[in-house]
């Protein structure tokens, strides 16, 4: 492996891909905070992270937001 195969790799979330997600508790709509890296469900209260350009749609790997 070189060196830049090693390096960890920085993908960024598109957020185009926002036409296709939704909630996966209320199957409501997502909002894309590029500051937080994380895709918000205001009907759920829940704040889903964002991994190496990655949503993690999991209710267990989610924030709750107020």
């Amino acid at each position: 492996m070189t060196q830049d195969e090693d390096a960890p790799v920085n993908r960024k979330f598109d957020p185009r891909m926002l036409e296709l997600l939704v909630c996966p508790v209320t199957h409501g709509p997502l909002r894309y905070d590029a500051d937080r890296q994380e895709l918000i469900s205001k009907s759920a209260n829940l704040a889903y992270p964002i991994r190496d350009g990655i949503p993690i749609m999991l209710a267990d790997e989610a924030r709750t937001i107020d």
